[in-house]
């Protein structure tokens, strides 16, 4: 979705999230996918807007655990290419992660 400010200059919405020394969090991802999903204006009707909160909370929980869920099955199956490729001392530091 694009759009424009009142001076004509595009407003793409792109914005930035960084961490150090790790990726991103299931929990942190499923904010950003939720967010992108639910968006409520400040001046909705406060009903409306306590509703499209509360929908938000539950959207935000439902993605996490999918996305815990998606993390637990990659490292599944990185820890069976490692031992499929001989290396079962690095397929248990993957599963212990």
């Amino acid at each position: 979705m694009m759009a424009t400010a009142a001076n004509g200059q595009v407003d793409f919405g792109i914005k930035v999230e960084t961490v150090s020394h790790r990726g991103f969090t299931p929990e942190e991802i499923a904010e950003r996918c939720v967010d992108r999903i639910v968006s409520v204006s400040d001046s909705a009707h406060p009903a409306i807007r306590e509703q499209a909160h509360a929908y938000k909370k539950q959207l935000h929980a439902l993605v996490a655990f999918y996305m815990r869920e998606a993390v637990k099955s990659d490292r599944t199956t990185v820890y069976n290419e490692l031992c499929n490729a001989g290396q079962p001392k690095l397929a248990e530091l993957i599963r212990r992660l």
